[in-house]
């Protein structure tokens, strides 16, 4: 485990003094359960220590879910909820489905923080927390996460199809999405540097690899061993062309050589107004994690259910 923890860089430390004075959503506070629940921080981290140490990748699905979960009416833990009789849940939306995991140690943070806290701590603000450590444990930089979230009582299947980025996005519609959430170009930018952790599953590249023009033959021909013309919509690629689970800036070295794997990822640099910014992020990783954290931050703020909206689950599967 200590190999895990070492990967924190000098400059994810720094982050956490730059950004624990960063403006928050002023329903939210850091400091929200310092009396209810002390150690909710501790117990996030230990959890998550021990699912990266089984599989590093949970890092990247963790924070995947964040992010789709954001992005559908707010943080609010709508991806967690299973279907119901009267729940039409996110999980099978298009961007979820065969894709979206990390639930169950979303379940087991939340049995830790219940027996520490009963009844205290949402469901909301666990993914947010398990998405921020890890980013941590996989050498990525630190932020303070406002904490103050509920949980919706329900979800929109239709508004994860519409709302979630989509991966054959050109960047005009990336912006427009991201601006529909109070996000601008910049935070899309720094945002989809999330792409240097996880996988792809081939159905989200294929038409990349064997249609677009803007990308690099030999990495064409090597993800195309992984993904055939036909079939294999499950098989899975690294978003990075360096297949390894750290948390750097190469995403944005692959985007100067054409190497994005998917198309969405290609028009941060295809000639349009983001290609200094990721030519920016490919010569500076310390520029790249300080835009990335704070705009975490910003994206945790996205309409959250706070007093008496929404509620604390019990069971982050299920509605109380």
């Amino acid at each position: 485990m200590a190999s895990i923890i070492s990967t924190v860089t000098l400059s994810s430390l720094l982050l956490i003094v730059l950004l624990s004075s960063s403006a928050t959503n002023a329903q939210l506070s850091a400091n929200f359960y310092a009396t209810s629940c002390p150690n909710l921080q501790t117990i996030v981290l230990n959890s998550m220590q021990q699912a990266v140490g089984r599989e590093r990748r949970i890092g990247a699905s963790i924070l995947r879910l964040f992010f789709h979960d954001c992005f559908v009416n707010g943080c609010d833990a709508s991806i967690l909820l299973d279907d119901t009789a009267t729940i039409t849940g996110e999980k099978n939306a298009a961007a979820n489905r065969n894709s979206a995991r990390g639930f169950e140690v979303i379940d087991t943070i939340k049995s830790n923080v219940e027996t520490a806290c009963r009844a205290t701590v949402s469901c909301a603000d666990i993914l947010a927390l398990a998405a921020r450590d890890g980013v941590v444990l996989l050498g990525g930089p630190s932020w303070q996460v406002a904490l103050g979230r509920r949980d919706a009582r329900t979800a929109s299947q239709s508004a994860a199809n519409s709302q979630i980025p989509s991966p054959f996005a050109n960047l005009p519609a990336l912006i427009s999405s991201f601006a529909a959430k109070g996000l601008n170009a910049r935070d899309l930018t720094a945002l989809s540097g999330g792409h240097t952790i996880g996988l792809a599953r081939c159905a989200t590249f294929r038409n990349r690899i064997y249609n677009d023009t803007n990308i690099d033959p030999n990495f064409a021909a090597t993800r195309r061993a992984r993904c055939p013309a036909t079939g294999g919509d499950n098989n899975l690629a690294p978003l990075d062309s360096v297949p390894s689970p750290r948390f750097d800036n190469n995403y944005y070295r692959d985007l100067v050589a054409q190497r994005g794997l998917l198309h969405s990822d290609q028009e941060l640099f295809n000639g349009g107004s983001q290609d200094a910014l990721a030519q920016t992020y490919s010569n500076n990783q310390a520029t790249f994690l300080a835009d990335f954290a704070a705009a975490m931050v910003r994206m945790g703020n996205i309409s959250p259910l706070t007093g008496t909206s929404g509620e604390i689950r019990r069971n982050c599967r299920v509605v109380n």
